[in-house]
């Protein structure tokens, strides 16, 4: 995945804006970025606004099939759950390539990195493998969230049907099988708790100790339905959040997806752990999620992420702008965050969030960055407003992984 070389750009983004920005890239890494300067003879001309590559925090690439496939009929979350298991077995072989495509969609929307949260495990690690070696076929970074997921429900019931195949049994097997998956260049493994419902508290202990002794990523689905809230209160006396909290589990290292249904005490206890949380607008929309307290999560200390999830959309600039727009809706206020906020969300807190040093344009970080350009916006200056307001995926020209071009066009 490494490479080496310069690249100019028009316009780029460094944390202000600037121009004829000279990037220069050595094994992968940023080595120099130097303003204000001439295009070099050998350099890669950059046309456009250049920004960190993206960050797709939360991704389950096998429902990128469901796109499409269930609007009509009605229902609600779990009536779209039923339906989902249906697409959830596959051959690795199929995996690989439908999982290809996935990735390729994502490289052309400017996403360098995806962090796959993968719970299908009725072949061992073989569509893990599958997965990661999609992921370096087509030169996305991956960090592959391996879920442990262990029964159907907090009163314990058993896992029924397609759950069954993303059981390992117990939590000690989960880490045995996890273990030996490995890391490599572009390839990061992490470790994720499903949610409160699919692994007891015990477990999540376990879970917790495995990630936290290897010094990766745990990530879990947090509080994205109002039965998950009341199944847990009426189980362990107290809330999903507060459950983590109890067991221990909240850290910095902890990334919790959606986050929706939250009391004010959760919000605090999330923020002062310094939780990340990763929302993802799209996905939430279609399956007629409410929209969580974002704003009150960031104001108490919680850094801010975006995903995919169910790649319904496939576009991190239209989640990061989901992520303000839908709480305008809902609070009837605007501007709850600032342009800069939601493009931080998208490069940089969504790269530690997935364990890579990336989303910034600085030496010694990975040389990973993306150009955009609109033929109508030229006579425009780079700004994180216009940048997402006014752009989307498709605007996306060319994208550079540890200094080697995966699109242009």
């Amino acid at each position: 995945m490494n490479g080496s070389g310069f690249w100019h750009a028009e316009q780029a983004w460094l944390g202000h804006r600037a121009e004829n920005v000279l990037i220069e890239v050595d094994d992968g890494l940023i080595k120099n970025v130097t303003e204000g300067v001439p295009a070099p003879r050998d350099a890669i001309a950059l046309k456009g606004w250049t920004i960190p590559g993206l960050a797709n925090v939360h991704s389950h690439a096998f429902q990128r099939l469901l796109r499409g496939e269930v609007e009509s009929g009605g229902g609600d979350f779990w009536e779209w759950r039923d339906r989902m298991y249906g697409f959830a077995q596959w051959d690795p072989a199929d995996y690989f390539n439908h999982a290809r495509l996935v990735f390729r969609e994502m490289l052309e929307a400017g996403i360098t990195a995806v962090g796959e949260f993968h719970y299908l495990h009725g072949h061992g690690n073989e569509l893990g493998i599958a997965l990661i070696d999609a992921a370096r076929e087509e030169g996305i970074r991956i960090t592959l969230i391996d879920a442990c997921y262990l029964r159907g429900g907090m009163d314990g019931r058993p896992l029924d049907g397609a759950q069954k195949t993303f059981s390992d049994g117990d939590a000690d097997r989960w880490a045995r099988r996890v273990d030996d998956l490995k890391e490599a260049d572009g390839v990061r493994i992490a470790a994720a708790i499903h949610s409160v419902r699919a692994v007891d508290p015990a477990s999540m202990r376990i879970v917790f100790a495995y990630a936290k002794d290897r010094g990766v990523p745990l990530h879990i689905h947090l509080a994205e339905q109002p039965a998950e809230v009341e199944e847990c209160l009426e189980v362990e006396g107290c809330t999903p959040a507060e459950l983590l909290d109890r067991e221990g589990i909240l850290s910095s290292d902890l990334t919790a997806v959606h986050a929706i249904h939250l009391s004010e005490h959760d919000v605090s206890v999330l923020g002062f752990n310094d939780v990340r949380v990763c929302a993802c607008s799209t996905t939430e929309r279609d399956l007629g999620d409410r929209v969580g307290p974002l704003r009150a999560l960031a104001d108490a200390g919680c850094p801010l992420t975006v995903g995919s999830d169910s790649n319904a959309v496939i576009d991190i600039l239209e989640e990061a702008r989901g992520l303000e727009l839908d709480q305008r809706r809902a609070t009837g206020r605007r501007v709850l965050h600032q342009p800069e906020e939601l493009l931080r969300a998208a490069t940089r807190d969504g790269m530690i969030a997935l364990g890579w040093q990336a989303g910034e344009l600085e030496p010694g970080m990975l040389a990973d960055f993306v150009t955009l350009e609109q033929a109508h916006g030229r006579w425009r200056e780079l700004s994180p407003a216009y940048l997402m307001y006014g752009f989307s995926g498709s605007d996306v020209t060319n994208v550079v992984v540890g200094g080697k071009t995966v699109v242009s066009r």
